[in-house]
């Protein structure tokens, strides 16, 4: 879909399509709104006599086929109260526009939404949302579709959002543009299937997608990793015919006296469990596992893409953990990139496996600022948070807030969840450093506390367990379609825009 920014002297109502006009509630039309009244002979205020409409968000109201005018529909759209619009409202008022335009099967349309009176965001930054939102809601995952094809397709290839401020809205939403890109490329990678993307593939691709952005990009496979000790993360590896990948992208794009954030993503391609085979539905869903490693990379490309000023490494590690007669066992001793011992207790607790070499590499080869590594990790963060935040834990009471605070403007949302020596003690192995798996109970706390044990003295870390945020079955938001969600590359690119960018 084709977005632009007009000014309101550059359209009339002589053009086709949708033209979407708004109002607040409990006050009058807009201008947008009262000028298109008066252009089609007072058909809008005639519908609103015989409906309830009162400007409450995600009312409509529509007039097809105006009299008088070449528009197709008429669109009047609640804004709701206007002291209570932000950026994230508007962002879903876009993708409600576009939504009701791809139901009617719209081309070409317009939105002309004023900036109500009491609303605290400017003209450009309005407009610069409300396209944003449009934008989320145009992503579509269709490519192994053959068959009814028409009942799938998103007929909407051309919208016009006018505003008085048109620079403005260009100069924000080019930031934004880059979000969406990465966000996309983030929902593509969990959404292709297993057989189509596994580690080499996922690798090629993030090669392909970053290095022409300036990215520098390298990619370490399993002979390399052998060489320099990557037990823990081969040997979740170890069971698949596909070789495992190791990708690192970096983005200098600030001072080069200043060290780097680094960015570290659980890329388990597939997981079928391992030995400790899942069952059932368990199964099913597990190409998303990778997840972590996809947020990483869609950051990476959304950073880049926007010339951020900002020194950042991304770091992912990429296997697939399969049952085989060479797959890693119950009972076996994994021997990490830190040096310290592992004792297999289950195969399906593999991501924390991964995700210890690929932090000891992260760490000692950049000496980053700090650390935040994503990670599909545990099904009771699921248990605990269900699906609308994701589990933080961090040794920095500093980062956690930031995290926190990005997570609320950008609407991916996290909750803390704590850290103690109490919960080490359940990982004690009797016979290695450590064990894989905790128990029963607390199992999102434990592996936690697991990945903080390949943390080195003075690393500001930050763990984010997304196991319930990373994909949703159905659409639950208007700005998330069903399945990959792209969860992580909003947080982490206002997180660097907020605190680290020069």
């Amino acid at each position: 879909m084709q977005i632009s920014f007009v000014a309101p002297s550059n359209v009339t109502a002589r053009e086709g399509g949708a033209w979407v006009v708004g109002a607040a509630e409990g006050s009058a039309l807009l201008p947008g709104a009262v000028r298109l009244d008066k252009a089609s002979g007072g058909a809008i205020a005639r519908a609103l006599k015989v409906s309830r409409f009162s400007g409450k968000v995600g009312q409509i109201l529509e007039v097809v086929a105006p009299a008088g005018m070449a528009v197709s529909r008429l669109i009047l759209a609640g804004l709701g109260k206007p002291e209570l619009m932000d950026e994230k409202g508007l962002e879903t008022l876009g993708a409600q526009f576009v939504a009701r335009l791809h139901t009617v099967g719209e081309s070409s349309a317009r939105i002309e939404v004023d900036v109500p009176k009491g609303a605290k965001v400017e003209k450009g930054e309005m407009a610069a949302h409300l396209a944003f939102g449009a934008k989320l809601k145009s992503y579509t995952f269709d490519k192994y579709r053959t068959r009814n094809l028409d009942e799938y397709e998103k007929k909407l290839k051309r919208l016009r959002i006018v505003t008085p401020e048109v620079a403005a809205a260009k100069k924000v939403h080019a930031g934004l543009a880059a979000v969406a890109e990465g966000i996309f490329l983030a929902r593509d990678l969990v959404n292709e299937p297993p057989n189509v993307l596994y580690p080499a593939e996922f690798s090629r691709r993030a090669r392909a997608q970053l290095t022409k952005l300036g990215v520098k990009v390298e990619i370490l496979g399993d002979a390399e990793m052998k060489k320099q000790g990557f037990g823990a993360l081969l040997g979740v590896g170890q069971g698949s015919e596909r070789e495992s990948q190791l990708v690192v992208m970096q983005w200098n794009g600030g001072k080069k006296s200043v060290k780097p954030i680094a960015l570290v993503g659980k890329g388990v391609c597939f997981d079928s469990g391992g030995l400790s085979i899942k069952v059932g539905v368990g199964m099913q869903g597990m190409k998303g596992d990778m997840a972590g490693a996809a947020a990483v990379t869609g950051t990476m490309l959304a950073l880049a893409t926007r010339k951020a000023k900002v020194n950042a490494v991304g770091v992912i590690g990429l296997v697939e953990n399969m049952p085989d007669g060479t797959s890693f066992r119950p009972d076996d001793v994994l021997t990490s990139l830190s040096g310290q011992t592992i004792e297999v207790l289950n195969t399906d607790a593999e991501g924390r496996l991964v995700l210890a070499d690929a932090l000891t590499y992260t760490q000692r080869r950049f000496k980053p600022k700090a650390v935040i590594d994503l990670a599909t990790l545990t099904g009771a963060i699921v248990a605990t948070l269900g699906y609308e935040h994701a589990g933080v834990f961090s040794n920095d009471d500093q980062i956690v807030s930031r995290i926190q605070a990005a997570g609320r403007y950008t609407g991916e949302r996290v909750w803390q969840l704590p850290l103690d020596p109490f919960y080490d003690k359940m990982i004690r192995s009797k016979i290695a450093d450590m064990k894989n798996i905790g128990g029963a109970n607390s199992g999102a706390i434990t592996a936690a506390q697991f990945l903080l044990r390949f943390i080195e003295k003075d690393t500001v870390w930050a763990h984010l367990d997304i196991a319930g945020v990373a994909w949703q079955d159905g659409e639950q938001k208007v700005t998330i379609p069903s399945w990959g969600t792209g969860w992580g590359v909003r947080l982490l690119n206002r997180l660097m825009k907020e605190h680290y960018e020069a």
